[in-house]
């Protein structure tokens, strides 16, 4: 015994035709969606930014001279802070900027000053009685 199936198609309804055959679908966002592609997209050009500024900067080249400056230097005491030093280099000026400086000079911070220390000081305090020059190598 065999069987067989014979399958014809139905002919759509008259009134029904237009509502089902539908054209292709429409991509709707929610206010959340377009927030999340909108900071998508920030980044995204924000990073390239990024990445091109990092290419068209340019770079620190080291040509091998040596710098022939020469810092004045205080030599420490026992008792001195930089303070007591920003203080006997310039009684008028505020010791706080001084002292910022020899930190920014020396690299160093307040607790890091010994007896014996020598200490680079701005150019302008050349000539004073506490400083010397640095000895040549």
């Amino acid at each position: 015994m065999t069987a067989t199936a014979i399958v014809t198609p139905l002919s759509p309804r008259i009134g029904a035709a237009a509502s089902t055959v539908a054209g292709p679908a429409k991509l709707r966002l929610t206010r959340r969606g377009r927030i999340v592609f909108g900071g998508l997209a920030t980044v995204l050009i924000a990073g390239a930014l990024g990445v091109a500024a990092a290419f068209a900067a340019p770079g620190a080249e080291a040509n091998g001279t040596v710098s022939s400056q020469e810092f004045p230097y205080v030599l420490a005491q026992s008792g001195d802070s930089l303070w007591s030093i920003a203080s006997a280099l310039d009684p008028a000026a505020d010791p706080r900027d001084i002292v910022a400086e020899l930190q920014r000079l020396n690299q160093i911070d307040a607790a890091d000053l010994r007896a014996g220390d020598s200490i680079a000081v701005p150019l302008r305090f050349e000539g004073s009685d506490l400083t010397f020059a640095a000895i040549g190598e």
